[in-house]
């Protein structure tokens, strides 16, 4: 206050605003995450349709990349943004789950949306959803539930911003995902495999059909390498609604890989031309397989997969890629990496890849992993990876107990090598002193936190590590 005049100054009221806008965006995001969550939803799209209808359909003003798969699509997402954004294209992304704040869902010109602009198109949005909600809950129905309203939130951010192009994960399967209310020139699946079979189905044939459906008319669909069953599937559902497919190992490719500091150094055969000397600052064949995917994804979106993108600009893109919590270096001495693994098949590919690019004297891996899933198959992958496995739960509810994931992990590594911590705090700390017992200090020990999305949010944020 200025003691002149008795009135705030310049910094005094920006203070302020400050403190309002954090107070109302909290709020905002509290009424956003008390919706029902993703898994109770009805298979169908005519709820958000019908929002989207009210507010003009802005996920028809923009073209958009549609990525669906069971591992491996936020990954690829943010590969293709980087690209896009690197040819000077103005980007808007949206993934999910977040790790640490619900603006980091949607993301424009490669930032999360700021909580000014969260706060408006929340409010802009808001008397049409309710709209819906009321009509819906008259006929005996529910609200639109957190993710449908995320989707609604991103789409008509992203016609405001107004972005070039959007790239757009989805959430659950595809053919009903709220997603799938646009229809993207280009869409892409990622490796399909054995997730959520309560709302997708219990054979991999069942999911790749629920997948296939984000394939519209047109499009051109780029599949990762897929089982015969799920590329057949995929084949089946271009043709039906002609749309072009290619696929990785067939069209285009990794053709050169190599483990370097860092990351990985890496060589492709893209749709329309060779690309070589590439760095990819991720770990894991996997990675690599990502990164060959999202390259033809944009070769499809900007030339019809006939122009070969400049050299220097892929370099540029991919050099500068990151995917958080995403077997991320967060901590060294001991080194302590989180994955987000969540799913047998993600284990296989985090189990491969820390045999690819790193070489500890004794690795301990802190394991907590949702009650619905697999996990003593995901536990039995790691086993040949891990000299020793602390089990515990992370902050969801949804989390196993750890006297249960304990006597899981017995059964599979003995009981010498596993250790029942009940809380993640306590069990990184103890796994950290399992590991420099015998592994020594520095490069020689590791710890690897995995699980879930969750279990790798609550690590990194403990560790100190909050960037999304």
């Amino acid at each position: 206050m200025s003691p002149f005049s008795g009135r705030p100054d310049a910094a005094q009221v920006e203070a302020g605003r400050r403190l309002a806008v954090e107070k109302r965006v909290r709020q905002v995001e509290a009424e956003i995450l008390a919706r029902a969550p993703e898994t109770d939803v009805d298979p169908s799209l005519d709820q958000i349709a019908a929002v989207m209808q009210l507010l003009g359909d802005p996920q028809k003003t923009f073209p958009v990349i549609h990525l669906t798969g069971t591992n491996g699509k936020t990954s690829t997402t943010r590969m293709i943004e980087a690209l896009l954004r690197e040819l000077g294209l103005t980007t808007g992304r949206f993934t999910s789950p977040h790790l640490h704040s619900f603006r980091e869902r949607i993301a424009i010109g490669g930032e999360p949306i700021s909580a000014e602009r969260l706060i408006e198109i929340y409010d802009q949005v808001l008397p049409f959803v309710e709209i819906v909600d009321a009509r819906a809950v008259a006929e005996g129905g529910s609200r639109l539930n957190f993710f449908m309203l995320s989707v609604v939130l991103a789409y008509a951010a992203f016609a405001d911003s107004p972005v070039d192009v959007a790239v757009v994960e989805v959430g659950l399967g595809g053919r009903w995902d709220g997603t799938n209310v646009a229809d993207g020139q280009v869409a892409v699946v990622t490796p399909v495999a054995i997730d959520h079979q309560r709302l997708l189905g219990s054979t991999v044939e069942e999911i790749a059909t629920e997948k296939s459906g984000i394939i519209k008319a047109g499009a051109i669909a780029v599949s990762s390498i897929q089982e015969a069953d799920v590329a057949a599937i995929l084949v089946d559902r271009a043709e039906e609604v002609g749309a072009r497919i290619v696929f990785e190992a067939n069209d285009f490719g990794v053709t050169g890989r190599e483990v370097a500091l860092g990351g990985q150094q890496l060589s492709f055969r893209g749709l329309a031309g060779d690309y070589d000397e590439v760095f990819l600052p991720l770990h894991g064949e996997h990675q690599a397989s990502n990164a060959a995917t999202a390259l033809a994804a944009v070769e499809a979106f900007v030339g019809g997969g006939e122009q070969r993108l400049d050299p220097e600009i892929v370099r540029a893109a991919f050099a500068g890629v990151t995917s958080p919590g995403r077997l991320e270096v967060v901590r060294r001495s001991p080194t302590v990496l989180v994955d987000a693994a969540h799913n047998p098949a993600g284990m296989l590919a985090l189990r491969a890849a820390l045999e690819d690019s790193f070489t500890f004297t004794r690795l301990v891996g802190v394991v907590a992993i949702f009650e619905d899933k697999d996990a003593e198959a995901m536990l039995e992958i790691l086993e040949s990876a891990l000299d020793h496995v602390v089990v515990t739960r992370n902050t969801s509810p949804r989390s196993m107990s750890p006297t249960r994931l304990g006597e899981i992990a017995v059964d599979l590594f003995g009981e010498d090598r596993v250790t029942v911590v009940r809380d993640l705090p306590d069990a990184l700390d103890r796994a950290a002193t399992i590991a420099e017992s015998e592994g020594g200090s520095g490069i020689g020990a590791g710890v690897i936190v995995t699980g879930s999305v969750v279990t790798a949010a609550d690590a990194r944020m403990l560790l100190g590590v909050t960037s999304g």
